[in-house]
Protein backbone atom coordinates (compact mmCIF):
# COMPACT_ATOMS: atom_id res chain seq x y z
CA UNK A 1 0.00 0.00 0.00
CA UNK A 2 1.40 3.42 -0.68
CA UNK A 3 0.88 6.61 1.16
CA UNK A 4 0.96 10.34 0.68
CA UNK A 5 1.36 12.60 3.64
CA UNK A 6 1.43 16.06 3.53
CA UNK A 7 0.93 19.55 5.82
CA UNK A 8 -1.64 21.75 4.59
CA UNK A 9 0.66 25.48 4.73
CA UNK A 10 -2.62 27.43 4.03
CA UNK A 11 -6.34 27.15 5.50
CA UNK A 12 -9.62 26.74 4.16
CA UNK A 13 -8.77 24.26 1.05
CA UNK A 14 -11.75 21.47 0.67
CA UNK A 15 -9.69 18.01 1.21
CA UNK A 16 -10.80 16.26 -1.47
CA UNK A 17 -9.30 18.97 -3.70
CA UNK A 18 -6.31 19.43 -1.21
CA UNK A 19 -5.43 15.27 -1.60
CA UNK A 20 -6.02 15.56 -5.73
CA UNK A 21 -3.54 18.52 -6.34
CA UNK A 22 -1.66 16.68 -4.14
CA UNK A 23 -1.11 14.07 -5.86
CA UNK A 24 0.20 15.61 -8.83
CA UNK A 25 -2.08 14.01 -11.58
CA UNK A 26 -2.18 10.43 -9.94
CA UNK A 27 -5.50 10.77 -8.26
CA UNK A 28 -7.88 11.32 -9.77
CA UNK A 29 -10.93 13.79 -7.48
CA UNK A 30 -13.39 11.30 -7.92
CA UNK A 31 -10.88 8.44 -6.75
CA UNK A 32 -9.97 10.82 -4.01
CA UNK A 33 -13.59 11.06 -2.97
CA UNK A 34 -13.79 7.48 -2.67
CA UNK A 35 -10.78 7.01 -0.48
CA UNK A 36 -11.76 9.60 1.62
CA UNK A 37 -15.52 7.83 1.90
CA UNK A 38 -13.31 4.48 2.44
CA UNK A 39 -11.58 6.16 5.68
CA UNK A 40 -8.56 5.78 3.98
CA UNK A 41 -7.86 9.75 4.89
CA UNK A 42 -7.17 11.13 8.09
CA UNK A 43 -6.12 14.63 9.28
CA UNK A 44 -4.56 14.72 12.51
CA UNK A 45 -5.46 11.15 12.61
CA UNK A 46 -8.94 11.37 12.37
CA UNK A 47 -11.26 10.78 9.71
CA UNK A 48 -13.15 13.78 8.33
CA UNK A 49 -16.17 13.92 5.48
CA UNK A 50 -14.38 15.39 2.17
CA UNK A 51 -15.81 18.98 2.44
CA UNK A 52 -13.80 19.11 5.15
CA UNK A 53 -12.40 22.69 5.79
CA UNK A 54 -8.13 22.73 5.86
CA UNK A 55 -6.59 24.68 8.49
CA UNK A 56 -2.80 25.67 8.20
CA UNK A 57 -0.65 23.12 9.49
CA UNK A 58 -2.93 20.10 9.41
CA UNK A 59 -1.38 16.83 9.02
CA UNK A 60 -3.29 14.79 6.10
CA UNK A 61 -2.79 10.88 5.81
CA UNK A 62 -4.25 8.73 2.75
CA UNK A 63 -2.89 5.17 2.53
CA UNK A 64 -3.42 4.51 -1.06
CA UNK A 65 -4.30 0.65 -2.19
CA UNK A 66 -1.92 -1.08 -5.14
CA UNK A 67 -3.78 -0.72 -8.41
CA UNK A 68 -5.97 -3.48 -9.01
CA UNK A 69 -4.42 -5.69 -11.65
CA UNK A 70 -7.11 -4.77 -14.54
CA UNK A 71 -6.55 -5.43 -18.03
CA UNK A 72 -5.49 -2.58 -19.61
CA UNK A 73 -7.21 -1.92 -23.10
CA UNK A 74 -5.54 -0.89 -26.05
CA UNK A 75 -7.29 3.03 -27.06
CA UNK A 76 -6.98 4.15 -30.74
CA UNK A 77 -5.74 7.47 -29.48
CA UNK A 78 -3.45 9.54 -32.55
CA UNK A 79 0.01 9.13 -31.62
CA UNK A 80 2.54 11.61 -33.02
CA UNK A 81 5.61 9.28 -33.84
CA UNK A 82 8.69 10.99 -34.81
CA UNK A 83 10.72 7.38 -35.07
CA UNK A 84 9.82 3.87 -35.42
CA UNK A 85 11.96 0.84 -35.84
CA UNK A 86 11.27 -2.46 -34.77
CA UNK A 87 13.06 -2.11 -31.20
CA UNK A 88 11.58 1.23 -30.63
CA UNK A 89 9.78 4.30 -31.02
CA UNK A 90 10.00 7.89 -29.96
CA UNK A 91 6.85 9.73 -29.49
CA UNK A 92 5.64 13.20 -29.32
CA UNK A 93 3.44 13.65 -26.14
CA UNK A 94 1.53 16.14 -25.37
CA UNK A 95 0.25 18.28 -22.22
CA UNK A 96 -2.19 16.99 -20.61
CA UNK A 97 -1.23 13.37 -21.23
CA UNK A 98 -0.85 10.61 -18.30
CA UNK A 99 2.45 8.30 -19.39
CA UNK A 100 1.09 5.09 -17.72
CA UNK A 101 -1.89 3.98 -16.02
CA UNK A 102 -2.24 4.54 -12.53
CA UNK A 103 -5.14 5.25 -9.53
CA UNK A 104 -8.40 7.05 -11.63
CA UNK A 105 -6.10 7.20 -14.92
CA UNK A 106 -6.75 3.38 -16.63
CA UNK A 107 -7.89 5.01 -19.91
CA UNK A 108 -6.48 7.06 -22.66
CA UNK A 109 -3.10 6.92 -21.37
CA UNK A 110 -0.23 6.93 -23.30
CA UNK A 111 0.22 3.13 -22.84
CA UNK A 112 -3.25 2.41 -23.90
CA UNK A 113 -2.49 4.14 -27.19
CA UNK A 114 0.73 2.55 -27.74
CA UNK A 115 -0.94 -1.34 -27.03
CA UNK A 116 -3.33 -0.53 -30.28
CA UNK A 117 -0.52 1.12 -32.49
CA UNK A 118 1.78 -1.51 -31.68
CA UNK A 119 -0.11 -4.67 -30.75
CA UNK A 120 1.85 -6.91 -28.95
CA UNK A 121 5.13 -5.64 -29.95
CA UNK A 122 6.21 -3.53 -26.45
CA UNK A 123 8.56 -4.43 -23.60
CA UNK A 124 7.36 -6.38 -20.54
CA UNK A 125 10.22 -5.58 -18.42
CA UNK A 126 8.11 -2.81 -16.38
CA UNK A 127 5.07 -5.02 -16.03
CA UNK A 128 1.28 -5.15 -17.10
CA UNK A 129 0.86 -1.43 -16.29
CA UNK A 130 3.88 -0.04 -18.14
CA UNK A 131 4.85 -1.75 -20.74
CA UNK A 132 7.03 -0.56 -23.09
CA UNK A 133 7.93 2.11 -20.72
CA UNK A 134 11.66 2.94 -19.64
CA UNK A 135 11.39 6.26 -19.03
CA UNK A 136 8.47 8.71 -18.11
CA UNK A 137 7.88 12.66 -18.57
CA UNK A 138 5.10 14.40 -16.17
CA UNK A 139 1.29 14.57 -16.81
CA UNK A 140 2.01 18.35 -17.62
CA UNK A 141 5.07 18.24 -19.49
CA UNK A 142 4.96 17.75 -23.54
CA UNK A 143 8.01 16.31 -25.52
CA UNK A 144 9.71 13.38 -26.22
CA UNK A 145 9.50 9.80 -24.68
CA UNK A 146 11.18 6.75 -25.73
CA UNK A 147 9.64 3.63 -26.07
CA UNK A 148 10.92 -0.29 -25.98
CA UNK A 149 9.38 -2.59 -27.97
CA UNK A 150 11.91 -5.71 -27.32
CA UNK A 151 13.38 -6.71 -23.73
CA UNK A 152 16.75 -5.94 -25.13
CA UNK A 153 16.15 -2.71 -26.09
CA UNK A 154 14.86 -2.07 -22.97
CA UNK A 155 17.73 -3.01 -20.86
CA UNK A 156 20.20 -1.53 -23.39
CA UNK A 157 18.25 1.72 -22.61
CA UNK A 158 18.08 1.36 -19.07
CA UNK A 159 21.73 0.64 -19.23
CA UNK A 160 22.22 4.35 -20.99
CA UNK A 161 19.72 5.84 -18.52
CA UNK A 162 22.05 4.30 -15.49
CA UNK A 163 25.14 5.99 -16.39
CA UNK A 164 23.55 9.16 -18.14
CA UNK A 165 24.83 8.95 -21.39
CA UNK A 166 21.44 9.96 -22.75
CA UNK A 167 21.42 13.56 -24.06
CA UNK A 168 17.96 15.62 -22.70
CA UNK A 169 17.59 19.03 -23.32
CA UNK A 170 14.43 21.24 -22.14
CA UNK A 171 12.58 23.99 -22.59
CA UNK A 172 11.24 25.98 -19.87
CA UNK A 173 9.71 29.29 -18.55
CA UNK A 174 10.80 30.32 -14.91
CA UNK A 175 9.33 33.05 -12.79
CA UNK A 176 11.27 36.21 -12.95
CA UNK A 177 14.62 37.42 -14.58
CA UNK A 178 17.35 34.78 -14.71
CA UNK A 179 20.34 36.99 -15.53
CA UNK A 180 22.67 34.21 -16.85
CA UNK A 181 23.37 30.34 -17.57
CA UNK A 182 24.46 28.53 -14.64
CA UNK A 183 24.56 24.94 -13.11
CA UNK A 184 22.33 23.53 -10.04
CA UNK A 185 24.20 21.16 -8.64
CA UNK A 186 21.70 19.90 -5.20
CA UNK A 187 20.98 16.38 -4.68
CA UNK A 188 17.24 15.51 -5.01
CA UNK A 189 15.19 13.49 -2.58
CA UNK A 190 12.12 12.80 -1.26
CA UNK A 191 10.34 15.29 1.18
CA UNK A 192 9.66 14.36 4.22
CA UNK A 193 6.78 16.06 4.72
CA UNK A 194 4.77 15.44 1.69
CA UNK A 195 6.03 11.59 -0.07
CA UNK A 196 5.02 12.54 -3.09
CA UNK A 197 6.92 15.87 -3.62
CA UNK A 198 10.83 15.83 -4.20
CA UNK A 199 13.27 18.33 -3.04
CA UNK A 200 16.62 19.33 -2.07
CA UNK A 201 18.00 17.68 0.40
CA UNK A 202 21.14 15.35 1.94
CA UNK A 203 19.19 13.19 3.88
CA UNK A 204 17.88 9.81 1.33
CA UNK A 205 19.26 12.12 -2.10
CA UNK A 206 20.60 11.23 -5.28
CA UNK A 207 22.99 13.44 -7.01
CA UNK A 208 22.01 15.73 -9.69
CA UNK A 209 22.94 18.18 -12.08
CA UNK A 210 20.87 20.63 -14.29
CA UNK A 211 22.77 22.80 -16.67
CA UNK A 212 20.67 26.37 -17.88
CA UNK A 213 21.43 29.10 -20.47
CA UNK A 214 19.05 32.07 -20.86
CA UNK A 215 16.86 32.38 -24.12
CA UNK A 216 15.41 35.71 -23.39
CA UNK A 217 14.05 38.00 -20.74
CA UNK A 218 11.16 39.37 -20.50
CA UNK A 219 9.47 41.22 -17.49
CA UNK A 220 8.07 39.09 -15.29
CA UNK A 221 9.59 35.66 -16.92
CA UNK A 222 12.94 34.19 -18.45
CA UNK A 223 12.93 31.45 -21.21
CA UNK A 224 15.13 28.94 -20.63
CA UNK A 225 17.48 26.26 -22.53
CA UNK A 226 17.79 23.05 -20.01
CA UNK A 227 20.46 20.21 -20.23
CA UNK A 228 20.05 17.07 -17.87
CA UNK A 229 23.01 15.72 -16.33
CA UNK A 230 21.13 13.31 -14.18
CA UNK A 231 17.21 12.32 -14.34
CA UNK A 232 15.90 12.90 -11.15
CA UNK A 233 11.83 12.65 -10.58
CA UNK A 234 10.70 16.50 -10.92
CA UNK A 235 14.68 17.15 -11.46
CA UNK A 236 13.89 20.68 -13.14
CA UNK A 237 10.80 21.35 -11.36
CA UNK A 238 12.93 21.13 -8.32
CA UNK A 239 15.76 22.95 -8.97
CA UNK A 240 14.20 25.92 -10.92
CA UNK A 241 12.35 25.95 -7.49
CA UNK A 242 15.34 25.94 -5.25
CA UNK A 243 17.02 28.74 -7.51
CA UNK A 244 13.83 30.75 -6.64
CA UNK A 245 12.38 30.39 -10.40
CA UNK A 246 9.94 27.89 -10.02
CA UNK A 247 8.13 26.91 -13.58
CA UNK A 248 5.71 29.40 -14.97
CA UNK A 249 2.29 27.66 -14.27
CA UNK A 250 3.98 24.74 -11.21
CA UNK A 251 1.03 24.42 -8.81
CA UNK A 252 3.59 21.88 -6.95
CA UNK A 253 7.06 23.75 -6.40
CA UNK A 254 5.73 27.09 -7.62
CA UNK A 255 3.08 29.82 -7.04
CA UNK A 256 0.70 27.82 -9.78
CA UNK A 257 0.58 30.98 -12.02
CA UNK A 258 -0.50 31.86 -14.10
CA UNK A 259 -4.13 29.74 -14.71
CA UNK A 260 -4.05 30.38 -18.45
CA UNK A 261 -1.63 27.33 -18.73
CA UNK A 262 -3.28 24.98 -16.77
CA UNK A 263 0.05 23.11 -15.78
CA UNK A 264 3.52 24.01 -16.05
CA UNK A 265 5.52 24.99 -18.91
CA UNK A 266 7.84 22.71 -19.99
CA UNK A 267 8.56 21.17 -22.87
CA UNK A 268 11.24 17.84 -23.79
CA UNK A 269 12.41 19.35 -26.85
CA UNK A 270 15.77 17.03 -27.52
CA UNK A 271 17.10 13.76 -26.96
CA UNK A 272 19.75 12.12 -28.18
CA UNK A 273 20.85 8.35 -27.25
CA UNK A 274 22.95 5.26 -28.99
CA UNK A 275 20.49 2.72 -30.92
CA UNK A 276 20.46 -0.37 -28.53
CA UNK A 277 20.70 -2.86 -30.47
CA UNK A 278 22.28 -1.23 -33.69
CA UNK A 279 24.96 1.18 -31.84
CA UNK A 280 23.51 4.05 -34.39
CA UNK A 281 23.54 7.30 -32.80
CA UNK A 282 19.89 8.88 -32.91
CA UNK A 283 18.86 12.62 -32.29
CA UNK A 284 15.26 13.80 -32.32
CA UNK A 285 14.06 16.86 -31.66
CA UNK A 286 10.60 18.50 -31.15
CA UNK A 287 9.38 22.01 -31.94
CA UNK A 288 7.50 24.03 -28.95
CA UNK A 289 3.98 22.98 -28.99
CA UNK A 290 0.79 25.78 -29.36
CA UNK A 291 0.99 26.14 -25.50
CA UNK A 292 4.43 27.14 -25.34
CA UNK A 293 4.56 29.91 -28.16
CA UNK A 294 1.18 31.20 -27.10
CA UNK A 295 2.22 31.78 -23.55
CA UNK A 296 5.64 33.20 -25.49
CA UNK A 297 3.72 35.53 -27.27
CA UNK A 298 1.61 37.07 -24.39
CA UNK A 299 4.96 37.90 -22.68
CA UNK A 300 6.14 41.63 -22.44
Amino acid sequence: MDRLEFITETAGERLDKAVADASQGELTRSFTVKLIEDGSCTVNGIAVPKNYKLRAGDNVCVQIPEPAVTEILPENIPLDIVYEDSDLLVVNKPKGMVVHPAHGHYSGTLVNALMYHCKSSLSGINGELRPGIVHRIDMDTSGLLIVAKSDAAHKGLAEQIKIHSFRREYEAVVCGCVKEGGTVNAPIGRSRIDRKKMCVTGENSREAVTHYEVLKNYSNYTHLRLKLETGRTHQIRVHMAYTGHPVAGDAVYGNGKPASLNGQCLHAKFIGFEHPITGKWLEFESGLPEYFRSFLRGLK
